[in-house]
């Protein structure tokens, strides 16, 4: 069985940082491109950072870039998100998931909320 846990939201004030882990089980990461998308309120989720297992390749949104930083350790199986320079936009529900090839993730976590206050 696949899971994929997500912690390390909270609340934080503009400018401010946290680090989001995923912990993945049931799957050896190292297989694995994994991705860090968000959903905020009323919005469509959207895509925030990508990791490649082949490469290493990362890819973000324009959004993020410069301020979020994504990384893997797969000796732990977790994958990480450094955010940065965080701002009220940021706040969102923020899922970790896994896919083996091209096309759509296969496997998703059940989120950790991120709010950003002014």
């Amino acid at each position: 069985q696949v899971q994929l846990v997500e912690s390390g939201g909270g609340l934080v004030q503009a400018g401010g940082s946290l680090r989001l882990s995923c912990a993945v089980s049931g799957r050896t990461l190292s297989s694995y491109d994994v991705g860090w998308f968000r959903r905020a309120p009323g919005k469509e989720r959207e895509f925030v950072a990508a990791s490649r297992w082949r490469g290493p390749v990362t890819l973000y949104a324009d959004y993020v870039k410069g301020r979020f930083t994504i990384s893997r350790d797969n000796a732990k199986n977790t994958v990480y998100l450094q955010m940065n320079s965080l701002k009220p936009e940021d706040t969102a529900v923020y899922y970790c998931a896994l896919r083996a090839g091209q096309g759509a993730y296969d496997y998703w976590g059940q989120g950790t909320q991120v709010t950003v206050s002014s």
